[in-house]
């Protein structure tokens, strides 16, 4: 089961951060600055994988990736493969480049909602339900659609009613 995902600046700053085990706030920042910490430390030339039992407890791993600015850091138990879940990092920042034509940090700040409907199509409740992300694209696009055309209906009543 994945435990988290979390993307954060090479400032320590989180941009996104998706918790599926129930984890009190503080706990949760603790948790991302010990998961900064250690990233920041790291060499270039290691593993992306990191056996994060002394942060998470015992049997939990760590995938990240580091593109641009940001670390993309999945927290995953000993029941999830590693390299598979570096692809589903991937797959993830993919989908994200086809949603904004190259996703910078900029796109993750100022449009979360979308980023948020991206991850909860690909990973939901901890467990992998997509990993195309052509169908993951299509979906969020539906999605997209269907707030948009919901909002219109909204400001068209809205707008009928200011003119009674």
């Amino acid at each position: 089961m994945i435990r988290a995902v979390i993307v954060i600046n090479t400032q320590g700053k989180p941009r996104i951060t998706k918790f599926y085990d129930p984890q009190p706030v503080e706990k949760q920042q603790e948790l991302i600055r010990d998961i900064f910490g250690v990233l920041c430390s790291r060499a270039e030339n290691v593993s992306n994988f990191i056996q994060a039992d002394a942060i998470f407890g015992p049997g939990t791993k760590l995938v990240y990736k580091h593109f641009a600015t940001l670390y993309f850091v999945f927290v995953f138990d000993s029941c999830e493969n590693e390299l598979a879940i570096l692809d589903l990092i991937q797959v993830f920042v993919e989908t994200l480049d086809k949603c904004f034509k190259n996703v910078c940090e900029l796109d993750i700040v100022f449009n979360f909602n979308k980023l948020h409907t991206v991850l909860d199509e690909i990973i939901m409740g901890g467990q992998v339900v997509e990993t195309n992300s052509a169908e993951v694209m299509k979906t969020v696009q539906e999605i997209l659609k269907l707030e948009r055309s919901s909002e219109t209906s909204l400001i068209g009543k809205a707008s009928g009613r200011q003119g009674r």
